[in-house]
């Protein structure tokens, strides 16, 4: 016969899931389906609400976290338009917060749209402003201040 402490190790170890279920790729694709037609089409309605749109966490003004802070430093040394831009705070609302990650199918936040394709993150912010790629896209999609004509700087 095996000892108590023997026996109650093995049956630990046997009863006990070796890897979390819930992170298994088959409960994956059952999340998926989490995302409620109500909320897929609000998030539709916000990302084309505005040719740049931000999923962030807080406002603008009062950005909540440090990926919402450097997304929004990002657009502004892009010089975006405001007039063409709109963020929407997902902290006020959980299922949006839950929902544009599905939505996208991208795990973190914040999240950029430009003329309702999905950008990326704050790494791809990050990558696309220092390799130039997110200038010419603002630049293409015609988000930017519009620069002030030769004709006014040269009047005197």
């Amino acid at each position: 016969m095996f000892p108590r402490t023997a026996l109650s190790a093995v049956a630990g170890q046997t009863l006990r899931p070796r890897c979390n279920p819930l992170l298994s790729p088959r409960f994956a694709l059952l999340q998926k389906s989490f995302l409620s037609s109500e909320t897929k089409n609000a998030i539709d309605k916000a990302v084309s609400s505005a040719p740049v749109v931000l999923f962030m966490k807080g406002t603008p003004e009062i950005p909540q976290c440090g990926f919402s802070r450097a997304s929004i430093q990002i657009l502004g040394l892009q010089g975006v338009n405001p007039q063409k831009f709109t963020a929407f705070n997902v902290l006020e609302d959980e299922e949006l917060r839950s929902g544009i990650k599905e939505y996208s199918d991208w795990p973190t936040i914040p999240q950029l749209y430009v003329n309702s394709e999905f950008v990326g993150g704050t790494d791809i912010m990050m990558s696309m402003h220092q390799d130039g790629s997110l200038a010419k896209l603002l630049e293409e999609k015609d988000v930017l201040v519009p620069a002030e004509s030769d004709a006014s700087s040269t009047s005197s």
